[in-house]
């Protein structure tokens, strides 16, 4: 039954990872170049959609300006269509050979609105987090049921997967408010 704890383990760990990464694509006050990480980008020449990180280079040379810097130049003006596309409320400019994004302050009503989105965010982690709980539990009870499993070790089951869930709550309550911080922050 241990590879089912760790199998649960590595299914609380993914919900997290996934957390951390969409967080980082929540916009705060400074450019960085995980901003454009969900950028996704319709390349016509190559007939199909790619990350804008298999297509340029990120870097942010400043707090307030990103520069991309495509890897053919061909694809710029695509680059910059994904970029206004993908929701972010920045609006790219390119002088043929990089795209810059200049990245402004944000409002105060922006920022109220971010941190909600990165609590609705960490609400959904911790629900993937819970439904992951609930599977193992209900397999180890099932195991009961059929007599693989003793009572004891159902017992000692489930506390190890609530201490588990416990323990990856409290790492999505610690993104979170790390991200509401770095958000509210003037």
């Amino acid at each position: 039954m241990d590879e089912y704890l760790e199998a649960a383990e590595d299914d609380m760990k993914g919900a997290v990872e996934h957390l951390a990464k969409e967080l980082g694509a929540v916009r705060t006050g400074r450019a960085t170049p995980k901003l454009l990480d969900t950028v996704q980008v319709e390349v016509q020449s190559y007939g199909a959609s790619m990350p804008i990180n298999q297509l340029a280079t990120v870097q942010a040379p400043d707090a307030r300006l990103l520069v991309v810097t495509p890897w053919d130049k061909s694809t710029i003006v695509d680059i910059e269509r994904g970029i206004i596309s993908a929701g972010l409320g920045l609006n790219p400019s390119n002088d043929g050979q990089v795209i810059r994004v200049p990245v402004p302050p944000l409002t105060q009503e922006r920022r109220a609105a971010l941190v909600k989105q990165v609590k609705s965010a960490g609400e959904d982690c911790k629900v993937r987090v819970r439904h992951v709980r609930r599977e193992y539990n209900d397999t180890f009870k099932t195991g009961e049921k059929d007599g693989e499993i003793s009572e004891d070790a159902l017992r000692r089951l489930l506390d190890k997967v609530q201490e588990l869930t416990d323990a990856y709550v409290a790492k999505v309550d610690e993104l979170m408010a790390a991200k509401e911080k770095e958000v509210l922050e003037v």
